[in-house]
């Protein structure tokens, strides 16, 4: 088995500073000290300036848990440059995502600009914080690129929670009108070349998730995070009952482990990892097919062999 991460957070010190100073500028603050402070409130390490050294940081974390590769995400458009020179200084182990706000030509331009340019091989989208249908037409550009350089579209739906942007109190407006992953299945009709993912198994949108994967055989789900949306949901839900109604439905070969690990010292979530892995034994799947989950998916669609 190949163990394989498809959802990480590269959070590199460009991430931090950018929220600290559109933090700092409403508060009249300087924005070091305020991050700073906030990283000691959450036990958070600060990572080092260079993106080289914070690669290496990840990349031992990796090898103390087996993980072969992880995607890692810039989760601000500002931090895209960052996480390219990371994936660079890793040999390609750390594969480079970038969130893209689509809502203006800017922030459109700069998403092809990171496929393009700086060789990131995946897009990441929050309609619930930037307020845009994932299917409109004003994205088609966006996906084609995606489509032309072999890159995944990942889709945010479901609850939204950044505890980062709480404590800083630069908490964005978030409208889970735009959160429902059926709004997701006009791209993937229309874009058929593209594959789309959406992330913790639709963050409380279980239904609506499955019924788009039902849908569309190019939407994808991942399994990342702690998945307490569960408790958000009206039937009792367990990880297990949980794995067993996605497989179902989007079988072996359309889903992604994950973890959305992000911050230091707290590392990569290897307990995350051993939750998922006693749910799968707990549904009695079989090795090969684990193995797609754990990681022999995200290196087909990547084409690494």
């Amino acid at each position: 088995m190949r163990l394989c991460d498809a959802h990480t957070h590269f959070f590199s010190r460009a991430f931090f500073d950018l929220l600290g100073k559109q933090a700092a500028s409403a508060r009249n603050l300087r924005a070091d000290v305020l991050i700073e402070a906030v990283a000691r409130e959450a036990g958070i390490v600060l990572p080092s300036p260079s993106p080289s050294t914070h690669a290496g940081q990840w990349l031992r974390e990796l090898d103390q848990h087996a993980v072969e590769r992880a995607v890692t995400f810039a989760s601000l458009p500002g931090e895209a440059e960052a996480v390219a020179e990371a994936s660079h200084a890793s040999g390609g182990r750390l594969i480079p995502f970038v969130l893209v706000d689509p809502t203006t030509t800017a922030g459109l331009e700069a998403g092809k600009h990171a496929l393009q340019a700086l060789g990131h091989r995946g897009i990441l989208l929050f309609p619930a914080m930037h307020h845009f249908d994932p299917g409109s037409p004003a994205l088609d550009s966006l996906y084609r690129d995606c489509a032309r350089h072999q890159a995944l579209v990942i889709v945010h739906c479901g609850l939204l929670q950044i505890k980062l942007r709480d404590l800083l109190g630069i908490r964005p407006a978030y409208d889970l009108r735009f959160a429902n992953p059926i709004s997701v299945i006009g791209a993937a009709e229309k874009h058929r070349d593209v594959h789309f993912v959406l992330p913790h198994f639709g963050c409380g949108f279980f239904r609506e998730t499955l019924l788009a994967g039902a849908q569309c055989p190019n939407i994808l789900i991942d399994t990342s995070s702690s998945n307490s949306w569960m408790a958000a949901q009206p039937e009792d839900l367990t990880l297990e009952r949980v794995f067993r109604k996605a497989l179902q439905v989007f079988g072996p070969r359309r889903i992604l482990f994950g973890t959305d690990s992000s911050t230091f010292p707290r590392g990569w979530r290897s307990d995350l990892f051993h939750d998922q892995e006693r749910a799968l034994d707990a549904i009695g799947l079989s090795e090969p097919d684990r193995a797609r989950i754990l990681g022999g998916n995200l290196l087909e669609l990547f084409q690494i062999h």
